[in-house]
């Protein structure tokens, strides 16, 4: 699976997850399944979340 298909898969089950229950987080872990980082698009921008082996999370363009 592509980076791009792999990402669409992960906003489609965080946004059900988000939409069936407003106001509610999406917990890392569901986001962190695939490995260490999240690719975001926004706007048209192209961001990373990174997350490190201390558990912080680092978010770049």
């Amino acid at each position: 699976m592509n980076t791009s298909n792999l990402l669409q898969t992960i906003i489609k089950s965080s946004a059900k997850s988000v939409t069936s229950n407003p106001g509610t987080g999406i917990d890392s872990d569901s986001l962190f399944k695939n490995g260490d980082v999240v690719l975001i698009l926004h706007r048209g921008e192209q961001y990373s979340l990174r997350r490190t082996r201390n558990g912080k999370l680092i978010l770049n363009k």
